[in-house]
């Protein structure tokens, strides 16, 4: 059995429909039969929100810290085949206790070294900062992937995400490639928008994928409801873009099958 693809969702720059990348990537693989699991590795714990209420004992800070083993805080979801490993609040304080720690930047490897042979996919949330947590991350994955919202500022913030992965590449993990760009929140009747993707894509080419998520409202309700887009709305342009973004995922590692837009699961309405 081959261990898990993983991949890390990161933009230092908040806002730019991160978390919310992350866990629809992740549901999408997860309803297309993936075995899958989200690690949140953001302080504000939004990815562990968005897939309903999380009261752990202990999470992802108490692996970092040496506390507990990863497979002692993964939970299971709504999803059959979606594991998450959640975050706390106590996670702030990672990026000062990792500090004096031995391998500080290879905790997150390290404790997922033993489960990896479980999954088809990992996916880890980062958080909106270059910090510690993020390095971790990076360690830890195969690959980057960078969801970027079509704003001028956006492209600066770019720029140096790409730096800090060249610096880890180098230091730290030479198998860290770029997965892909995702153009997210975005509205083609807006110039800026039009001219920042032009840009993009004609730097990056090829590894700004075709899909493109666009401004919706359900994409944003979602998460209040502890809901991931798949299961709040299905048939919402947001579920639908990342049904494809996720198809296109697949293609490009070769393993194409279509989640489709019934892919298993049943729509659930805000009421229920």
């Amino acid at each position: 059995m081959s261990a898990a693809r993983v991949i890390a969702v990161a933009n230092q720059k908040g806002g730019v429909g991160k978390t919310t990348t992350a866990v629809s990537i992740a549901s999408c693989l997860a309803a297309s039969e993936r075995r899958t699991l989200l690690i949140d590795l953001d302080p504000q714990g939004n990815a562990s929100s968005a897939l309903g209420e999380v009261k752990p004992t202990q999470h992802v800070y108490s692996v970092l810290v040496g506390d507990c083993s990863l497979s002692d805080v993964t939970q299971s979801t709504d999803l059959d085949y979606l594991s998450l490993v959640p975050a706390g609040p106590d996670l702030v304080g990672a990026e000062i206790e990792l500090v004096n720690t031995d391998q500080r930047e290879r905790r997150l490897e390290i404790s997922l070294a033993p489960v990896l042979d479980q999954y088809d996919y990992v996916i880890i949330d980062c958080a909106p900062s270059l910090g510690i947590l993020t390095i971790n991350a990076l360690t830890a994955a195969g690959s980057i992937l960078v969801p970027l919202q079509c704003e001028y500022y956006a492209l600066e913030g770019l720029a140096r995400l790409m730096e800090t992965t060249d610096l880890v590449r180098s230091q730290l993990n030479p198998r860290l490639a770029l997965e892909g760009i995702v153009l997210t929140m975005v509205d083609p009747r807006n110039n800026l928008s039009r001219q920042v993707e032009a840009e993009v894509r004609e730097h990056f080419g090829d590894r700004v994928f075709a899909t493109r998520i666009p401004r919706n409202v359900r994409l944003g309700e979602a998460p209040s409801h502890g809901l991931p887009i798949l299961l709040y709305d299905i048939h919402s342009r947001g579920a639908v873009a990342y049904l494809q973004l996720t198809e296109e995922l697949l293609q490009r590692h070769g393993a194409a099958d279509n989640p489709g837009p019934d892919a298993g699961v049943e729509p659930r309405s805000a009421d229920e």
